[in-house]
């Protein structure tokens, strides 16, 4: 399973979603992931991928991980993972 594929599956699961529902330029609102569902979310990424997110819970707009969109949320755990290998 791709990157792009587990990521859309994690938020699709904390949404309540089918992951078909999930576009790449939604962003976590339009997905209804509210900021509980967005902490399970970071965890379930960091497990599925075995990385490290540099989070911001208090203040997710101010961190180094980008959460704007889907598709940047899958850009930027492609470069931790190249950072992290």
């Amino acid at each position: 399973m791709s990157t792009q594929d587990q990521i859309i599956a994690i938020l699709a699961d904390q949404a309540l979603l089918q992951p078909s529902d999930v576009a790449l330029d939604n962003s976590l609102e339009d997905l209804g992931i509210d900021s509980m569902a967005l902490v399970e979310s970071i965890f379930a990424i960091e497990e599925a991928f075995d990385i490290s997110i540099p989070f911001n819970a208090n203040d997710p707009q101010n961190g180094d991980f980008d959460i704007s969109t889907v598709a940047a949320i899958i850009a930027a755990v492609d470069k931790l993972k190249a950072e992290q290998a």
